[in-house]
Formats: structure tokens, sequence, C-alpha cells
């Protein structure tokens, strides 16, 4: 069992209390703290795996803030699928775009760099 030590103030005493929460119980706390336009997000995590670890919750939701950062906010089923792609290609690195999380075939901006200029052949 992993875990760390979280400091709450005691207001009785106004001291501060050293307690101990384990890994998998703050990944749950984290998960719950989360807004209601995070629940199709927090079903899959809890319910798609056996043990929940806190490092893969925040590196899932990291994830799926970089990708509406850089895609802006899609569909939710579309970006949920983004990120379980995603976390499954984590140390996949483009040699396009020279970005990890995906490869050279799925890198968005060489497709959008071909698809301009087949556009730009059609024209002329």
């Amino acid at each position: 069992m992993i875990s760390s030590p979280w400091h709450c103030m005691n207001y009785e005493n106004e001291t501060w209390l050293r307690v101990q929460i384990d890994d998998e119980d703050q990944a749950t706390l984290l998960l719950c703290s989360l807004p209601p336009s995070y629940k199709s997000f927090r079903e899959i995590l809890i319910y798609g795996r056996e043990k929940l670890s806190f490092e893969d919750v925040k590196s899932h939701l990291l994830s799926r803030d970089k990708l509406d950062n850089e895609f802006g906010s899609d569909s939710k089923a579309d970006r949920q699928a983004s990120i379980l792609v995603a976390s499954k290609k984590p140390n996949k690195r483009c040699h396009y775009f020279k970005k990890l999380g995906h490869v050279k075939e799925d890198c968005y901006k060489l497709r959008n760099k071909r698809a301009a200029e087949s556009n730009e052949e059609d024209v002329a």
C-alpha cells in the first residue's frame, strides 16, 4: 500500500494533523471531486480498471486537459476515445511532429498538410 501524507488543520486546538491516505483512496477522492461534466470520464476510470492509482488518474486528467486545449472541446465520446487511445501509446513518438502519444501515421498535423496540398493540386 502506497500512501502519502496529507496535512489537515485541527480547528479545535489550531494544530496541523498529518493523515496517511493510501494511493487508491487518493485516486477515488480526486475522481469524486470532479465536476458533473466529468461523469462519464469518472465512470470509465472507476469501472474500467480493477485497481485505481493516483498517478493513473492524474495522467488521464492531464491528457484530457491537453487534448481539450489542442483540439478544442469536441463531443464527450470523442474526448474519451482520444484519451483512451492516447493512454495506450504513451511512449510512441511522432517522427513528423516530434510529440509523444501518437505515431506518424496518426499525426493530425501531417494529415492536415497533405489535405491542404491535395486541395492545391485540385485547384491548379
